[in-house]
């Protein structure tokens, strides 16, 4: 398989000390496992019933390097930090 994308949408945030938390820590760990942050943030323009939620969008060489990205003891240890403070929708779809 070739490239792959990660994107996360952040359904509800409820403590944005442990957000802050995680993205220190996912962040190092992401660029390690070979991702590049394409887009990080939130909307700057809404149409089509899309909604005010933050998003990243994390590129990947292959699924394998994203599914061995988000094993990773750096982002494990990112995902302890965020507990269950958010609520994401994360997918990896594939590049064209």
């Amino acid at each position: 398989m070739s490239k792959v994308y990660w994107v996360s949408v952040y359904k509800s945030v409820s403590d944005l000390d442990a957000l802050a938390a995680y993205a220190k820590l996912a962040t190092p760990a992401m660029l390690a496992g070979g991702g590049k942050f394409m887009a990080r943030g939130e909307p700057v323009k809404i149409i089509e019933s899309g909604m005010q939620q933050r998003v990243v969008l994390i590129e990947f060489e292959s699924l394998e390097k994203a599914l061995a990205a988000y094993n990773s003891e750096g982002y494990q240890a990112a995902l302890k930090a965020l507990g269950n403070t958010a609520e994401r929708d994360i997918r990896i779809v594939p590049a064209n």
